[in-house]
């Protein structure tokens, strides 16, 4: 019952971190960041709105490997393993994939 309390906290604490993000990104009127410790320059992205709305989505799909996650444990624990490990893999490339297409398309050039 304990373990089943701890992987509830950590998997859904992620998913609500990462929800949260996403509405903090999409309500900034400054550019999101992604990496930490850096800044985007208001001056060097297009359209601030849409790129922090794409951002701020971008946060909240990532947030659904984590409540797939934690949603699963109930009944199969082992494929809600798999796919945290994916989230905490995979999905972090997918990421900074996605981040980088984001920043490409809003960049000014």
């Amino acid at each position: 019952m304990a373990g089943l309390i701890i992987w509830c906290i950590t998997v859904f604490g992620c998913a609500i971190l990462f929800v949260s993000m996403g509405i903090y990104a999409q309500r900034r009127e400054e550019p999101m960041w992604f990496w930490a410790g850096s800044s985007v320059d208001k001056s060097t992205i297009s359209d601030v709105r849409a790129y922090n709305m794409e951002n701020g989505r971008m946060w909240i799909v990532y947030s659904l490997w984590y409540f797939a996650s934690g949603a699963l444990y109930f009944f199969i624990p082992v494929i809600s393993v798999v796919i945290l490990f994916l989230a905490c893999t995979l999905g972090i490339g997918i990421l900074v994939v996605t981040y980088n297409k984001i920043e490409k398309k809003y960049k000014v050039k």
